[in-house]
């Protein structure tokens, strides 16, 4: 990742010490959309890291940090753009958390972050052409590249049996950006694609792409879409039609409704996302209790993402972007003393009285070649018509 950090002395002078005032993070996700339902719990696990630091009473002189959302759509660049600036120029945000799918996320980075020297971290925008965006050392994020979801995915395929797939992705940054990456994985494990096909989301008929899908053939369908939109859309169809009854599904496609709408009918389908078992995981998922759900996709990630914001905040004495953000991967990494969800009073207290830390928190959190994330897998199966967890990559 192009990483040109921006700090300057200048800026530092500006920026003055750290006081107890209240401190605005953004939380930008598609609240409307294709993964909505999912994007709850994000936003659930990034306010409850805010929660947590502002009920210490530790941070930046005993400052409060308080959440303002905003809309992301997942989908309508312009929109998220829009949404992304009113956080900066009308919020006054010091921080962004977010935003989620690759391609808003990409049009807000270059359009919004990074002439307004906003620093990001997104809990899931995978797209591999993230890597290398143009960012000013502004970006990083807490969920694994597409690149590593790829050869996970062909490395689970191939040990289940799976020869021959069709591949469906919906026609975006995201979707285009792993089915090409999958495509290169699998033929290279030995595996054979029968066809690559777009999907658009919002569409009520997916007759025509089934039927493309049908005639190509393969043991499984792999669907690189999106839950709560045409991914479910082409699901259905195949399944109604007959064409496919064993499927694979991506991160974009795991969530509740997956197990609501199909349940049992698609029976020995499998799956991976972004997950972990570290002892930071089921810390997590105890804190939340039945505040949102713990295990829908990326609220550890969103969890993560904000609490790294509020302590390279806490580790520069600064809440100006260009002050923490040479901060981020140094709380984030070894050397120091691990910290884990639920663990962030101490945390700042470490900082304040300037020792390091070392950010486990949710996820595992490993920030590698500039702000990327290692990340590791949960891998999925669906048996008796339940999403069950069948190991970690």
């Amino acid at each position: 990742m192009k990483k040109l950090l921006m700090a300057s002395a200048a800026t530092a002078l500006m920026a003055g010490a750290a006081s107890a005032d209240d401190v605005k993070l953004g939380v930008i996700l598609g609240f409307t959309g294709p993964i909505e339902s999912l994007t709850p719990h994000m936003a659930g696990g990034a306010e409850m890291a805010m929660a947590e630091v502002t009920a210490s009473g530790k941070f930046m002189g005993g400052a409060s940090v308080t959440s303002v959302r905003a809309d992301s759509t997942c989908v309508d660049a312009a929109a998220a753009t829009a949404a992304a600036e009113r956080l900066i120029t009308a919020e006054g945000v010091k921080g962004i958390m977010g935003s989620d799918c690759s391609g808003v996320t990409g049009a807000i980075l270059a359009n919004v972050a990074v002439p307004n020297g906003m620093v990001m971290i997104s809990p899931s925008a995978t797209s591999p052409g993230l890597t290398d965006a143009e960012d000013n050392g502004l970006f990083f994020r807490t969920a694994p590249s597409d690149a590593r979801q790829s050869a996970v995915m062909a490395d689970i395929l191939m040990e289940q049996g799976t020869k021959s797939v069709a591949v469906t992705y919906t026609n975006n940054d995201y979707g285009k950006g792993l089915a090409d990456s999958f495509k290169a994985a699998y033929e290279a494990a030995g595996g054979e694609v029968t066809i690559v096909a777009a999907h658009e989301d919002g569409k009520a008929d997916y007759t025509a792409e089934v039927g493309a899908l049908a005639s190509a053939g393969g043991d499984s369908l792999v669907v690189a879409g999106y839950v709560d939109q045409g991914g479910a859309g082409i699901v259905r169809g195949a399944l109604d039609t007959g064409a496919f009854d064993m499927f694979h599904f991506p991160d974009g496609m795991i969530g509740s409704n997956l197990e609501t709408n199909f349940g049992a009918e698609i029976e020995g389908s499998t799956g991976q996302l972004p997950g972990s078992d570290s002892p930071g995981a089921a810390t997590f998922a105890e804190l939340v209790g039945d505040k949102f759900d713990a295990s829908s996709p990326y609220t550890g990630e969103s969890y993560d993402a904000a609490a790294l914001l509020m302590l390279a905040m806490q580790a520069a004495g600064s809440a100006e972007p260009a002050d923490y953000v040479s901060k981020i991967e140094m709380v984030a990494n070894a050397p120091g003393e691990m910290i884990y969800p639920g663990e962030l009073a101490k945390a700042l207290e470490i900082l304040a009285g300037g020792g390091d830390i070392d950010y486990v928190g949710a996820t595992a959190v490993e920030l590698i070649n500039g702000g990327e994330a290692s990340g590791s897998y949960r891998h999925v199966k669906f048996a008796d018509g339940k999403m069950m967890t069948v190991g970690y990559r």
